[in-house]
Order: C-alpha cells, then structure tokens, then sequence
C-alpha cells in the first residue's frame, strides 16, 4: 500500500495542509507588512549591528591588553 492510501483512510485529513497554507500566508503577510512599514534608520541600523559587535571586541581586547 503506498503512502498516499494510508492518508486518504484518515477522516478530516484535508484540513491539515490547509492551516499550513493558512500559518505560511499569514506569516508571509505579517513579514511584509513588517519591512514595508519598517524605517530606513531602523534597518541600516540594524544592518551595523555585526560590525559594531567587532569593533566593540577589538575595543575591549585593546583595554585590557593596554
């Protein structure tokens, strides 16, 4: 038997990929709204934040090293 007609013999199986499809649209839709609505300063911001970690490191390694 193939694994097809195991989920078939299920009753009320075909809801479950119809919330996935509902979570996925929903989560798409609220990412969106998220970067659409998001401001330039906020996200260049952000964008820094590896590089301002680094410099930070090498800051408190010279300190301690001086």
């Amino acid at each position: 038997m193939k694994f097809i007609n195991y989920l078939e013999s299920i009753t009320g199986i075909g809801i479950y990929p119809l919330i996935g499809l509902v979570i996925f649209v929903l989560f798409f839709t609220a990412v969106s709204i998220y970067l659409i609505k998001g401001s330039k300063y906020h996200f260049d911001e952000v964008s820094r934040i590896p590089l301002d970690l680094k410099e930070n490191v090498e800051n408190a390694n010279n300190k301690i090293i001086d």
